[in-house]
């Protein structure tokens, strides 16, 4: 397995743990400036990961440092991008689907990444030649990181379902999500509503268990590059809605995304 790669799984796996002891306290929130939650969860986990991927040498854009200026980055062909804790919302609710994401960005492509899930302690990982693997109980098969994919799921899974699966938040479809998904109704006889929180949403379709994910709400480059890579690695693609061909690619000088469709096989 590629020592990027490597590395980049243990980072998430230390994160997530120290990640869970904090979950498992009464911890404070505090709101940043355009008040999404901030808890110790994502700063400690953060300290964790930058320490880890410091070592590679590779720049590193994180969320919780996301001051560097573009005329820096604009310079980096290679670059980590981070996201310590991705669905603080999730976190603070207590809901369990949040996650960890790490990934490498190569020449504005994610070519690698990591979505860790730590109560759920699901491991996604995906890397363009190695393909798109699955590992549950994640933390308790570490030590021989080597054997990961003789141990994981390869992506997607072989799943008998009887509907197409769209994912989408239940509870709050916006009128371009809900119109989309009124096409889709057009062409398909079954098609089912499937949610999770954070990047879980995205992996969804890297393992089948979704068809596609269109997001026409607003989101930043750390909270998809990691799942973005896993749906590559899986044979999917995550396209540009406006164009419905044009991938979404990174370190843009604007690190929101566009409006996305996340598609499998």
């Amino acid at each position: 397995m590629n020592s990027l790669l490597k590395t980049a799984i243990i980072a998430s796996i230390k994160a997530g743990k120290e990640i869970l002891k904090i979950y498992n306290t009464d911890f404070k929130v505090e709101y940043k400036k355009d008040e999404s939650p901030l808890t110790l969860a994502d700063k400690n986990a953060n300290d964790i990961i930058i320490s880890f991927l410091n070592e590679t040498g590779i720049p590193v854009l994180s969320e919780e440092g996301r001051s560097i200026p573009f005329e820096e980055r604009k310079k980096w062909n290679q670059l980590w991008i981070v996201d310590p804790l991705d669905g603080t919302k999730e976190f603070v609710k207590k809901n369990d689907e949040f996650t960890v994401n790490i990934a490498l960005i190569e020449n504005k492509k994610p070519v690698m990444g990591v979505v860790y899930a730590p109560v759920l302690d699901e491991l996604y990982f995906g890397e363009e030649e190695l393909g798109a693997y699955k590992l549950n109980n994640a933390s308790e098969n570490i030590d021989d990181i080597n054997k990961l994919t003789k141990r994981a799921s390869k992506l997607p899974l072989e799943i008998s379902k009887s509907y197409y699966g769209v994912v989408a938040s239940r509870s709050h479809l916006t009128s371009e999500t809900s119109a989309y998904i009124d096409e889709i109704k057009k062409k398909h006889d079954k098609v089912e509503i499937v949610s999770k929180g954070s990047s879980l949403k995205i992996v969804m379709v890297a393992e089948g268990t979704a068809d596609i994910y269109p997001r026409f709400a607003p989101t930043s480059e750390w909270d998809t590059a990691a799942g973005h890579a896993v749906v590559l690695a899986s044979g999917g693609r995550v396209v540009q809605a406006k164009s419905q061909d044009d991938e979404v690619v990174y370190n843009k000088e604007d690190i929101l995304n566009p409006w996305f469709i996340v598609k499998s096989l």
